[in-house]
């Protein structure tokens, strides 16, 4: 027996069938984690309903290939059944998730896909009643009506998800699906299962679909982690990093670098411009701030929002820059760059200082720009004073 011979064979079906249910055992762990953390999104119940479907579908074929198991007709037309269900459902669960999965999943065009395998199979089975009497080969039954529905659905979603900005994973999954759709009912009405080329493409291909779906679940759960992280450790509007999160960077920084220096930037006449242009206007202008921020001080530190238009940036001790030009260059942006200007602050920690002490020592010094005519960098001095370099424009009354 070569080994071509030996997989298209019920140890094929059997190898073939298992590995998929692992496959759907993962995926459906996955889904489960993903339900009980998203609730309101019903689509994880229906992904984890459709992964159901193929686990059970793959079982039945697991059984029916030992060789212990007598065919059984009703149990290759409910596999069959099961199959093109499964197929349904995961792939517009799929769909939702890359377009938008608060959206509704359930409408007539659903639940019709789903109802015509049970209609076209009752009238398979009026059309022809010997249907589920066992074949004297022992070959599994064929049912016209579902073959070639499930090569027509494959086919509609295939050109129904054209337009949409979907995973390449997923559009190679569908290729796939439709790939293993046209090699089954070629083998099955054309070459009646003399082709063994086409045998092991119909037991194999389903492998790689399933594996296909396994790596693209995986991704989405590792993006859902890293939002998650991501949102916990930065402000929504401006994308820096939040408070407490910026003061952990800060401290491991003094631990690992020696020393920091913290940039205290708070915006002029906020308030008045929230008053007089609303607050989209304000936080459009708190956003390019930030921007600025992050974009002078990503290479060599770090940007958080405080609070309010309270914007910091950290500087590393071991950055190759002055944190006084960094500052100025950033005070510079914003004053040619938007409708704005900044008052800064610039403060470097000493040995056995804590990160609040630098960080009120730098707020005290844009205290000082503040007061003595804004959009002006101050320096806190090694002995504690202040000194301020002014823009060379005339500051902001």
């Amino acid at each position: 027996m070569t080994i071509v011979n030996w997989l298209t064979g019920q140890t094929g079906i059997i190898l073939s069938s298992a590995c998929v249910i692992i496959i759907v055992v993962l995926m459906l762990y996955m889904s489960v984690k993903l339900h009980q953390s998203y609730r309101k999104y019903k689509v994880y119940g229906w992904l984890i309903a459709g992964l159901l479907l193929a686990g059970v579908q793959h079982g039945i074929q697991l059984f029916l290939a030992a060789p212990e198991a007598n065919d059984s007709p009703a149990l290759h037309l409910f596999a069959s059944i099961l199959q093109i269900e499964s197929f349904i459902i995961i792939n517009f669960v799929f769909t939702k998730l890359y377009t938008r999965p608060s959206g509704r999943l359930i409408g007539p065009a659903f639940i019709s896909l789903l109802a015509a395998p049970f209609v076209l199979t009752g009238i398979q089975l009026y059309l022809d009643p010997d249907l589920l009497k066992p074949a004297l080969d022992g070959a599994g039954i064929q049912v016209l009506t579902l073959d070639f529905y499930a090569v027509l659905i494959n086919f509609l979603i295939l050109m129904d998800t054209r337009g949409i900005a979907l995973n390449r994973k997923f559009a190679i999954s569908l290729v796939v699906y439709f790939v293993y759709q046209l090699a089954r009912v070629a083998d099955g009405y054309v070459f009646h299962g003399a082709s063994s080329g086409l045998s092991l493409m119909t037991q194999f291909v389903p492998l790689i679909y399933f594996t296909l779906l396994f790596l693209m679940l995986f991704e989405w759960v590792i993006d859902r982690m890293l939002d998650i992280h991501q949102s916990s450790i930065t402000d929504g509007l401006t994308t820096l990093y939040n408070r407490k999160y910026f003061n952990s960077r800060c401290e491991k920084w003094m631990r690992e670098r020696g020393s920091v220096t913290i940039i205290f930037c708070d915006i002029d006449n906020f308030k008045r411009l929230n008053d007089t242009q609303g607050h989209h206007a304000a936080d459009g202008v708190l956003k390019k701030v930030a921007e600025i921020i992050k974009e002078e001080s990503g290479a060599i530190g770090a940007a958080g929002r405080y609070g309010g238009e309270e914007l910091l940036a950290v500087i590393r001790g071991d950055a190759k820059v002055k944190a006084e030009d960094v500052a100025e260059t950033i005070r510079r942006r914003v004053e040619t760059e938007t409708i704005v200007t900044i008052s800064v602050g610039v403060s470097t920690s000493v040995s056995g200082q804590s990160i609040q002490e630098v960080i009120k020592e730098a707020d005290e010094a844009m205290y000082v720009s503040k007061t003595t005519g804004k959009n002006k960098v101050s320096v806190v001095a090694k002995a504690g004073r202040s000194k301020t370099r002014r823009s060379s424009k005339a500051a902001n009354a």
